[in-house]
This record gives C-alpha cells, structure tokens and sequence, in this order.
C-alpha cells in the first residue's frame, strides 16, 4: 500500500515541496499580519483609503495592458512607479508621519522596553477634570465659544509655540475668563498638559476631511485636524449652539453629555497612568540598591 502512494506521488505529483516551518518563520509571519492589520486599519481611518482605491483602479488598467500586450502603456508605467512613490510619499506624508506615531503608542513596546523608566508620566488630578468639564458645559450655556486640547503621550509642542505661552493651573475660573468675549486670550484653542494650562490662542490645523457636515465650523475642523494628527483629546464648545463635542482619533462625538465627556476624560487619565512592567521593576530594582548602599 505504501509503495502505491510512493508511486502515485512520484508519477502524479513530483514537485510537490513542504517546508520545514521554523518558529522564526512563525514569528515573522505573527510580525507581518500585525503591520499589515495596522496599515489596513491606518488606511481604512485617512484620505489614503481614496489613494488605495485609485491605485487599485490603475493596477487593474495596467494588468489588462498586460494581457493585451498594450507595449505604450507598460513602458509609460514601468516608468512611472518612481516618481508615483514619490509623489504619494511627498503628499501623504503627515498620515505616514501620524502612522509610525501610532505605532509607537503601542503598550507593548512600552513594556518590553522601558524607554521613559526614569520620568514620571503626567496625570491631570480629579480637580482638574471637573474644572474642564464644569467649564465646558458652563460656557455652553451662555454660548462661548472654546477650543480645550488635552496633551495625552504626543508632545503638542510645534502647536504649543504658535500661541500664547502660559504656566497656570486649570481651574473652571481660568477656562472661562480665557474664552470669555473681547478679552486677549479668548481666539484659538488653550493645550492642556497635566493640571496646568501652557499655551493659549494656539493654531490647530484644519481637517480637510470631505465628510465633515457642513453645519460645522472653523471651530469643529481645528478640533478634527488637530486629532488626526495627534493623540489628542479635544473639547469643543460651539458658539451657535453651546453643545459641547469631542474629537479623538480624527472622529468628531457632537453634543456629548457631561456623563460622556467625563467617562472620555477618565478613560485618557487612566491611560496617562500605566507603566512600563519592566520599568517599574527596575526602578524597584534601584531603589533598593540605594537602601542597601546606605
């Protein structure tokens, strides 16, 4: 029975290969579906989900130029994958850039590896949280208009340095006298890091996001910009309306509750609190070397 398989392979099926699987091999492709799951998803939330689209389109024109030996078209095309990649890259690149911050914001390098394992993460207190929230809802009542960015892992500072530099605690006092009307700090938004205020009558890059209704303002497109290219949580309250909205992770949440925008604070503030397992081991590790030393 045996040598009739033998036979049967070797006449019907003799170049059948079966590799030998490693655990690197399967380790590299555990690798390769984690980048290509992050890149699927990185181009199904950005206007790059429009380019894959259109390359799609021209890869088909092109395999149909393959099949019908079209010779002026393929010379034109292989002759232009340079300069394409080029252009996509040179006009795609603040999603490229937004990409790989987003792969470094993944927990698990931060625990593999401890890279800020002597600086203590900023957490903005209880205090801190209710001021903004009693602020926001406060000058929605009366219509003021405000524009709050709450710093989470990303540096804001490139944003930070187009306004007013600040050091003052958050308080719901401070966020209404900033916006309140016809005073010299209420234009632009305020960046928010820890419990303290930095900067105030900032510019936050408009999002040119198609989609966006229309009924929305300059005011709502600064808040969506400013979260498709940073972590950010941004608090927006309308001056037509007074409802208070939320933009993270270039998706705008309209006329959120104060329930809500509390639960969204709250998820970032825990968020801003977890460490490096390694780190904190380590720094565990010191300390106890230095009471031993004494």
């Amino acid at each position: 029975m045996e040598q009739q398989i033998s036979r049967f392979i070797e006449r019907y099926v003799p170049d059948w290969y079966f590799p030998v699987v490693n655990p690197i091999d399967i380790i590299e492709v555990l690798i390769l579906t984690f980048l290509i799951y992050e890149i699927i998803v990185w181009i199904k939330n950005t206007k790059a989900w429009m380019l894959l689209k259109g390359i799609i389109v021209l890869a088909v024109f092109i395999l149909i130029a393959a099949v019908f030996k079209m010779h002026t078209i393929l010379y034109i095309a292989r002759n232009s994958v340079t300069v394409m990649a080029t252009v996509a890259i040179v006009v795609f690149q603040p999603e490229l850039r937004r990409a790989l911050e987003k792969l470094g914001e993944k927990q698990f390098l931060s625990s593999m590896v401890p890279f800020e394992a002597g600086r203590e993460r900023a957490r903005f207190c209880e205090e801190t949280k209710e001021s903004m929230i009693e602020a926001a809802y406060a000058m929605g009542r009366v219509k003021t208009g405000a524009l709050i960015v709450v710093e989470q892992a990303i540096r804001l500072t490139e944003y930070e340095s187009t306004g007013i530099q600040m050091d003052c605690l958050v308080s719901s006092q401070v966020l209404i006298n900033i916006f309140e009307h016809n005073t010299p700090l209420h234009d632009g938004a305020i960046i928010v890091r820890g419990d303290r205020i930095v900067s105030a009558t900032c510019y936050l890059p408009l999002s040119d996001n198609m989609r966006i209704s229309k009924a929305l303002g300059t005011r709502h497109r600064a808040a969506l910009g400013m979260s498709e290219v940073s972590d950010a949580l941004i608090i927006v309250v309308s001056e037509e309306t007074g409802a208070v909205s939320v933009a993270q992770g270039g998706f705008l949440q309209r006329n959120i509750r104060e329930q809500d925008l509390r639960e969204r604070l709250e998820s970032i503030q825990e968020r801003r609190v977890e460490t490096s397992r390694l780190a904190a081991l380590w720094k565990g590790r010191r300390k106890d070397e230095k009471e031993t030393d004494r």
